[in-house]
């Protein structure tokens, strides 16, 4: 590549929202709506119909796209709150009751679920700015040893589920789920691996560029997917096998390595050219000492977003790991999500059932635990009802090559 195309890049900065809508959960975790015949009620989803806002100046809700509003009072619970409307209590399930459940008022949105989507549909990525709250953001540095903490050392001993919660928590962030959900046309979907941290050091000029590639299922453009069976190169239709979603730990930012795209290259159903440098090839020993860092020029794309921030994509763009140009570690949490029907890339059953019978899962609401399972747990339905499917350890010994 020409020097004066390294980190030539096309940047799309996606700004912190201005404000967050907020979202209204009951105690069991499910969320405060308004339904399509324009009565309130509870869901186990995020879309418009469960988006409210603060009315300024007041201790007032007001729903976003019906401007029904609800009078919140104080409990003597944390966070919490009575919700009335017309001056009646709210109960669990929305409707007026003579105890009213508790409410509580979290972080949500900074736009309309529904213009996520459309943005989604559109483009084939969508970013939700800030979409995870800051405290859940400071626990993930923590863990990662980035920010604040980046003096510290990150050693991968155990699944990130399983040190801390919070990690459950983004996995179950409620407007991503329906957006993936809807975009790949099926409430059926499993994460392709359990999350893990991306950190990028600061680099030392020496060690190799990761090269472009598609994400999981497709895997075009990395060594060994033909070998293993994964998605052929195919002309694309309306059926999506896999959606990368990516949370910014930390800020993103061409500087410190934020991810390069091809933005547009889901619609072309083949992997990345050759002259691009694609994964086969930049993992070769010594390859950017002889021939330097794969494409960075001004055809490919960096999406910069603020730490808390959602970059969900088609998993058929092309895209690589940036180069961090600063002093500091840049982290990001790593998920691929599949419809039912694809193989996952890992098994995900044993970090799970470590979380469920550890005390992190108490940290969850209902719904949260729910949402969890479904998206952890693959599943056979058959004749003798819903099975789990898990590794076989005794099997998977006998089929390794000797």
């Amino acid at each position: 590549m020409a020097k004066d195309e390294l980190f030539q890049e096309r940047v799309v900065r996606v700004e912190k929202p201005s404000a967050h809508f907020t979202l209204l959960r009951n105690t069991t975790g499910e969320f405060l709506g308004v339904s399509d015949t324009n009565e309130l009620s509870v869901f186990d989803y995020v879309d418009d119909k469960a988006i409210w806002e603060k009315v300024e100046g007041s201790s007032a809700y007001r729903h976003v796209t019906t401007d029904l509003q609800l009078e919140a009072e104080s409990t003597d619970a944390e966070d919490g709150c009575y919700l009335r409307h017309n001056g009646s209590l709210l109960g669990k399930d929305g409707n007026t009751a003579n105890e009213g459940d508790i409410f509580s008022a979290g972080h949500g949105p900074g736009h309309l679920p529904s213009e996520y989507l459309e943005s989604f549909w559109e483009n084939g990525w969508v970013c939700l700015p800030s979409i995870i709250a800051p405290d859940t953001i400071e626990e993930l540095e923590r863990v990662s040893c980035t920010g604040r903490w980046e003096a510290d050392t990150y050693e991968r001993r155990i699944p990130p589920l399983n040190e801390t919660a919070a990690v459950a928590k983004i996995i179950t962030e409620p407007v991503s789920l329906w957006l993936m959900r809807q975009y790949m046309k099926t409430h059926e979907i499993r994460l392709g691996h359990s999350p893990g941290f991306a950190i990028l050091s600061p680099d030392d000029g020496k060690r190799n560029v990761q090269g472009w590639h598609s994400d999981f299922p497709y895997l075009w453009g990395i060594a060994g997917s033909e070998a293993v069976n994964r998605i052929p190169v195919h002309k694309v239709d309306g059926l999506v096998m896999g959606v990368q979603r990516n949370l910014c730990v930390s800020e993103f930012r061409s500087e410190n390595g934020a991810t390069c795209f091809k933005l547009g290259s889901h619609t072309l159903g083949q992997g990345p050219p050759i002259e691009w440098v694609n994964g086969n090839t930049s993992r070769q020993e010594g390859y950017r000492e002889t021939k330097g860092i794969p494409y960075s020029g001004p055809d490919a794309d960096v999406i910069e977003a603020p730490p808390g921030s959602y970059i969900v994509y088609d998993s058929r763009i092309w895209h690589r790991a940036g180069v961090n140009r600063t002093e500091h570690k840049r982290a990001a949490m790593l998920q691929a999500v599949i419809p039912m029907f694809i193989m996952p890339f890992m098994d995900t059953s044993t970090p799970y059932k470590n979380f469920i019978h550890s005390p992190l899962v108490d940290e969850l609401t209902e719904l949260e635990q729910k949402e969890l399972e479904s998206v952890m747990v693959n599943k056979m339905v058959g004749p003798a009802g819903h099975l789990a499917i898990t590794v076989d350890e005794e099997l998977t010994e006998k089929i390794r090559p000797s």
